[in-house]
């Protein structure tokens, strides 16, 4: 099984651009962020056309996320509202279409699009950490349900210094603070594993560079889309990696796809005791 994460900054206009990655890399699931367009509007006929399946769960010019399976996904679930049905937070953080998922071969895939918090000082900052307090609750309700899970996103938090390129001046500063980072390992808890830094665990991979100051031009990146695997899937893991390709295209987004293979479903043992 293939999963891949990508903020796409607009699905339609970058739309090519996803239908060609689709098309060479062939995922079983690509999950989409700031796809940035309302349900009624979403291209489905563009994806249906080669093969894929849509779930969406979007809003006009902002946020939203989609997931595209080559096989329908069973039991999609959309907003924290899903699990958290008397959370008394659950509905507003709702509102921002940030959270879906959907289940593929026994696999519970978990999209989402975390708030970016804009600056310490901002109003939006406080609601950042209110959402990681709330995914908390969610993944919990989850754990409870024992779904194998695959937590997929732009989780916007370098969540070590390794994940920053001038850690120096820009851990403490926004989506590298110390509530953020806490808020988010606090989520994990001991459940959910970086598949990534299982295979590469140095520094210098990034996976989203500003469009100002040149990032791309001189790598200078955060590491900030994420893959999590819970222990069963962990164990299945064959490779984690960053497709820089997409980044150099013309006019493209300003994150790279991440992309986890998993030898699942495990095959089953032999359990043929008989004498040979």
């Amino acid at each position: 099984m293939r999963i891949a994460s990508w903020n796409v900054n607009s699905v339609r206009t970058r739309l090519d651009q996803v239908l060609a990655w689709l098309q060479a890399n062939e995922p079983d699931v690509l999950c989409l962020q700031e796809t940035k367009v309302s349900d009624d509007l979403f291209p489905l006929q563009a994806f249906q056309e080669i093969g894929y399946h849509c779930a969406i769960s979007g809003q006009k010019a902002y946020n939203g996320v989609a997931l595209i399976s080559r096989e329908p996904l069973e039991d999609v679930q959309v907003g924290f509202e899903a699990l958290l049905p008397e959370d008394p937070q659950a509905p507003q953080l709702s509102e921002q279409k940030r959270v879906i998922s959907g289940l593929l071969d026994g696999v519970r895939v978990l999209n989402l699009y975390v708030p970016n918090g804009s600056s310490l000082k901002s109003e939006k900052y406080p609601y950042k950490l209110e959402w990681l307090a709330c995914l908390q609750r969610y993944l919990a309700v989850q754990e409870e349900q024992g779904d194998p899970l695959c937590m997929v996103g732009d989780f916007n938090i370098g969540l070590e210094d390794r994940d920053l390129p001038d850690p120096e001046r820009l851990s403490g500063t926004i989506m590298a603070s110390n509530p953020e980072r806490t808020a988010l390992r606090t989520a994990l808890g001991d459940r959910l594993t970086d598949v990534f830094r299982v295979f590469e665990p140095s520094s210098g991979h990034w996976s989203w560079w500003d469009y100002r100051s040149g990032a791309w031009d001189r790598d200078l990146g955060w590491r900030i889309d994420h893959i999590y695997l819970s222990e069963e899937l962990l164990g299945c893991a064959t490779g984690c990696v960053i497709d820089k390709q997409p980044r150099g295209n013309v006019q493209p987004s300003d994150h790279a796809p991440v992309v986890v293979n998993l030898a699942w479903p495990p095959e089953e043992e032999d359990d043929d005791e008989s004498w040979p």
